[in-house]
């Protein structure tokens, strides 16, 4: 009865050290999160960093301390899994991205982000993939299969942009910002959406009915998934607009809008679909529904907690790669042969060098080729930073990598070591390096106008300002410029008879107008209850 009672308290006693070693790592873990914060405010203005550079600097600085304290045995304070990444700190990025997007110039520019984000990304997946049988069948690698080299196709083509966003600015530079901004949110998708299809075919005997299939299959996976966060987010609108929840609490309808973006993710990941790309238009739909059937307080209040969700989650994935790169278990597998790591690094390097530029470059001139007006058009200096701009790669190929080379964060195959080390590497030198130089180039490339100041805000710049005026045509506050010269904008009278009014545009506002609104709500169409919170916003309205 005594060694019973003894071998249960030392098992309690077991479990106590393991929950205080837990939270003594979340305590560091939050301190430098909160540091990252800091310094990054801190050095803002500097002309070669970013927050995103520093969370890395200080993720490496903090795994050496913790190499050095632990005797080389450990250095980073969680242990990476992907499902960490895919579920809790993907959602509010990808989610804040829709619902801040400017919708009118990120759908006057559909057709030139959808031939970047998603026929660019297939261009480059396919070099990347027939660069690395080419080149990695002749050096010894590992026992790599045709999924395997797909599979790196994949994941090194998914791009992050998030350094160069920092730079952009929205109201400088519209056409330029949205282009980038929607390639990278769509080639995100598409990236992940491959790396599903690949990972749900054999592709040991590839003929023309599996070749077939596979298309079909990512077809139905990139609408099928649109279609679901649509759906999501109509539905969040229609619930909002009929109960109206300001009526009894603010925290409700603000609950309701953050979970049902959750929950259309989640149901994406459920049905076996593209995540990224549901979560991404339930946030565009909740944007233009949702947000403006909610009270004032709401409004401001989801506009700030969705914007400041999405940069600690960005923060989190960064300062955690910084301290991943360092885990000494997946280097003391191929530290026999450091050489061919870095030849391996190289050459990929290298593949994400070509496959970027030989689809922005030609579909930037096939683009320019329908646009009529010279200002929509792509200039060389803009068409450069495209380029630029997707040669980062981040957390989202880093987690594709652990899904497809390790279990559970750890590998003891040669080949897969490889690969993560590999991965570890053109992270680390594309973020820093290429992340450094992207602040002097941009404004080497496309220099701030003299008329127009650059603006320092830490609002949000979409969902737009209340004080929007219900009728504007919503581009007052943007420029677009080409190669950095400011091109007026007529206004709405002028735009009216100057320019075709039967566009697609024009038939979806007519649509929009005349059954979404009324049915879903949304910018004049907000409930007005005599007594309720809206009453004083109804009237400014």
């Amino acid at each position: 009865m005594g060694l019973g009672l003894g071998f249960v308290m030392s098992k309690i006693g077991n479990l106590s050290t393991s929950d205080h070693t837990s939270v003594v790592s979340m305590n560091l873990f939050v301190a430098l999160l909160c540091a990252c914060i800091v310094i990054g405010h801190l050095l803002e203005e500097n002309r070669w960093m970013n927050e995103s550079i520093t969370a890395l600097a200080i993720g490496l600085g903090t795994g050496v301390i913790i190499l050095l304290t632990t005797g080389g045995k450990s250095s980073h304070l969680l242990v990476f899994s992907e499902d960490l990444f895919f579920i809790y700190l993907l959602p509010p990025i990808i989610f804040n991205a829709g619902f801040q997007v400017k919708k009118k110039q990120f759908f006057r520019n559909f057709m030139t982000i959808m031939l970047f984000g998603a026929v660019g990304t297939l261009i480059s997946f396919g070099i990347i993939s027939f660069g690395a049988i080419h080149f990695f069948d002749k050096m010894d690698v590992g026992s790599l299969d045709i999924g395997d080299y797909l599979a790196i196709g994949a994941i090194f083509s998914a791009t992050d942009s998030v350094c160069t966003l920092q730079v952009l600015n929205q109201d400088e530079t519209p056409l330029l910002y949205s282009l980038v901004f929607g390639e990278g949110v769509v080639n995100d998708a598409t990236s992940v959406v491959l790396f599903n299809a690949i990972q749900s075919f054999d592709l040991s005997h590839i003929n023309s009915a599996i070749a077939l299939q596979f298309v079909g299959n990512f077809l139905y996976l990139f609408i099928a998934s649109t279609l679901l966060g649509v759906l999501a987010g109509l539905l969040s609108a229609y619930i909002i607009k009929k109960l109206y929840f300001g009526r009894h609490s603010t925290d409700r309808e603000v609950a309701l809008m953050i979970l049902m973006a959750y929950f259309s993710y989640m149901l994406s990941e459920l049905f076996y679909l593209s995540a990224i790309l549901t979560v991404f238009f339930c946030g565009i739909v909740m944007s233009h529904y949702t947000w403006h059937n909610v009270t004032e307080s709401s409004r401001v209040t989801t506009k700030h907690a969705f914007a400041t969700l999405s940069f600690i989650a960005e923060i989190f994935i960064f300062l955690y790669v910084g301290m991943d790169a360092l885990d000494i278990e997946k280097w003391r597998v191929v530290s026999s042969s450091p050489g061919e790591s870095v030849g391996i690094s190289s050459i990929l390097l290298g593949l994400i060098l070509l496959g970027r530029a030989a689809f922005v470059f030609p579909l930037s001139f096939l683009s320019n080729l329908t646009k009529k007006f010279p200002y929509e058009k792509i200039g060389i200096k803009q068409q450069v930073t495209i380029w630029w701009a997707g040669l980062m790669r981040g957390a989202v190929s880093m987690a594709l990598a652990y899904n497809k080379f390790t279990r559970a964060g750890h590998t003891q195959l040669r080949g897969n070591a490889i690969m993560i080390t590999s991965t570890i590497s053109v992270v680390l030198f594309s973020t820093v390096v290429f992340g450094l130089m992207t602040k002097p180039l941009v404004r080497f490339l496309l220099p701030s106008p003299k008329g127009l100041p650059r603006m320092v805000s830490s609002e949000p710049s979409s969902p737009k300002s209340l004080s929007v005026p219900l009728l504007g045509n919503g581009q007052e506050s943007e420029t677009d410029l080409n190669n950095g010269q400011s091109v007026p904008r007529p206004t709405s009278l002028r735009m009216l008879f100057s320019t075709p009014s039967r566009t697609v545009h024009h038939y979806w506002r007519k649509f929009d107008d005349a059954f979404m609104r009324p049915v879903f709500g949304g910018r004049g169409f907000v409930p007005f209850v005599p007594g309720s919170p809206t009453e004083q916003s109804a009237r400014g309205w």
